[in-house]
This record gives C-alpha cells, sequence and structure tokens, in this order.
C-alpha cells in the first residue's frame, strides 16, 4: 500500500489548518523533551506548525515505516525518505514551503593541535 498525500500549494494559515486537520507523525527529540514544531519557510515567511497526530516517536526510522504504512504525514529531512520518494512509495507535500538543506556545520577550536583520531574523522566528513 502506497501512503500518499495531497500536493497543496496554499497560504500559510491554510497551511496550519490543513496540517492540524490531518493525522501527522510527530518525533519528540530525547535532548528536547517536547514535540517538534514542524518549521517551514516560503519566500523569507518562516512558519512553525504544532502539529497533531495518534503517533509520537523518537527515532526517524519509525517515522519513516509509519509514513509507509499510510499512517499519517511525516516530516523528515529528504535524505530519509530519498528511496522511497524515489520509487513511488511516498511523495513530497508542501514541497514549495521546504526549502533545501544547506548540510551540517562542525565547529571545533583552532588554537588546539587536534588528536590524530579527531583529523581522521575530520578528513572523512571533508569527503562527503
Amino acid at each position: 500500500m502506497q501512503a500518499l498525500s495531497i500536493l497543496l500549494s496554499i497560504k500559510s494559515l491554510i497551511h496550519q489548518r490543513i496540517l492540524t486537520a490531518h493525522n501527522c507523525i510527530n518525533i519528540r527529540f530525547p535532548t528536547h523533551g517536547g514535540l517538534y514544531a514542524w518549521e517551514f519557510e516560503k519566500e523569507g515567511e518562516e512558519l512553525n506548525v504544532n502539529v497533531r497526530g495518534q503517533l509520537i516517536f523518537n527515532t526517524s526510522h519509525h517515522i519513516v515505516e509509519a509514513a509507509l504504512q499510510g499512517l499519517g504525514i511525516a516530516f523528515l529531512p529528504e535524505e530519509e525518505f530519498g528511496e522511497h520518494i524515489k520509487n513511488g512509495n511516498l511523495i513530497k507535500v508542501l514541497a514549495d514551503w521546504c526549502p533545501a538543506f544547506p548540510g551540517y556545520y562542525l565547529y571545533y577550536p583552532s588554537r588546539r593541535q587536534p588528536s590524530p583520531a579527531f583529523k581522521i574523522v575530520l578528513e572523512a566528513l571533508k569527503q562527503q
């Protein structure tokens, strides 16, 4: 069974109403404690939506599995769903409100001499 949703392209207030009217799959970060507010942005307008749903997970794997079973709308970085989107099992919703993720950044002290292990990790990350 494919988990399909309707592609929507409407104003932000209507986005909130639609998302809160659907069964959404929430995530609770162990370090944060509360439920994650979904973050959207389009043409400089930012929107945070507290969605509702019957399912709450603390790992992305379970969210992907629930979305594949059609249990609700999920919100994670695209690479979590990549293969499932490519093969048609899932589709993007509100794609115009989800800007590309620029990537992660690594900050570390430049004054101290890094350990050999840290240098290996740093070089591996640079290769990707």
